[in-house]
C-alpha cells in the first residue's frame, strides 16, 4: 500500500494497492463527497481486492475540496494522468460508483490526445461504471449519457434494478442503444443488472468479482 499525492493543483490523495509486478491499473473514483464518498467505501475496497487477485494495482483516491463536479471530473483525469505517467504501466482503467461512476465516464469521455508535458497518451482503455446518474448538475458538460457516446473504449455498466437514488435508466437505455447499433464490436459494451437498491448491500464481494473479471480481460 502508498500514498499518492496526484498532481495538479487541487488536494487529491489517494491509495495504491497491487501486486509488485503489475503492469495495468484501475483508478477508481468514489462517491459523492458531500454525502461522506471517500476512498475507503466498502465497494471501492472490494474491487481493488478483486483486482489484486487478478494481477492489477488500483488507485483508489478522495476528490479535491467540492466544486460542483466539475473539480471533481478533473481530479479523475489528473489521476488518470498520474498513472499514464508511471514507466511500469501498459495500459488504465478508469472505475467508479454512484456519482463516481458518473465522473468516470465523464472524465474518460474527454480525456484524450497526448500530455503537453510527458508526451504520454492521455486515455482510458476501459471504463466500469456501477450505479452511474445520468447527470450530475445542471451543467450541460457533465451530462453522462452524452458522453457514454462518446466512449470508444470497453465499458461495463452495472445497475440494481431497483435502485431509487441515481437517474440509472438515460445511461442504461443509450448503453443499450450503442451497444446493439455497433455491430463490429458487440461485445465493447457489458451491461449488468442486479436486484438490489443503490447500495448493493450483500452483494459487494460478487459485483467486484465481475469487475474485476472484466479489466482483466480487456486490460490483458
Amino acid at each position: 500500500m502508498t500514498d499518492v499525492l496526484v498532481p495538479g493543483g487541487r488536494d487529491v490523495r489517494g491509495t495504491l494497492e497491487g501486486p509488485d509486478d503489475a503492469s495495468s491499473i484501475v483508478v477508481a473514483c468514489p462517491p459523492h463527497p458531500e454525502h461522506g464518498g471517500h476512498r475507503g467505501d466498502r465497494r471501492l475496497v472490494a474491487v481493488s481486492d478483486a483486482l489484486a487477485d487478478r494481477g492489477l494495482a488500483c488507485l483508489r483516491f478522495d476528490y479535491g475540496e467540492w466544486d460542483e463536479g466539475e473539480g471533481e471530473r478533473e481530479d479523475v483525469r489528473n489521476a488518470v494522468r498520474w498513472a499514464v505517467e508511471r514507466e511500469w504501466v501498459d495500459r488504465v482503467g478508469v472505475f467508479g460508483y454512484s456519482f463516481g461512476a458518473s465522473e468516470a465516464i465523464l472524465a474518460s469521455a474527454s480525456l484524450a490526445g497526448r500530455d503537453e508535458g510527458s508526451g504520454s497518451l492521455l486515455s482510458a482503455d476501459a471504463v466500469a461504471a456501477l450505479a452511474p446518474t445520468a447527470r450530475l448538475g445542471a451543467r450541460s458538460d457533465l451530462d453522462v449519457v452524452t458522453a457514454l457516446a462518446e466512449l470508444s473504449c470497453p465499458v461495463a455498466i452495472h445497475y440494481g434494478t431497483r435502485d431509487t437514488t441515481a437517474e440509472w435508466e438515460p445511461v442504461v437505455e443509450r448503453a443499450r442503444k450503442l451497444r446493439d447499433r455497433d455491430t463490429d464490436s458487440p461485445d465493447r459494451i457489458d451491461l449488468v443488472d442486479h436486484s438490489s437498491d443503490h447500495f448493493f448491500v450483500g452483494q459487494h464481494v460478487t459485483i467486484a468479482e465481475e469487475i474485476g473479471s472484466f479489466f482483466a480481460h480487456v486490460l490483458e
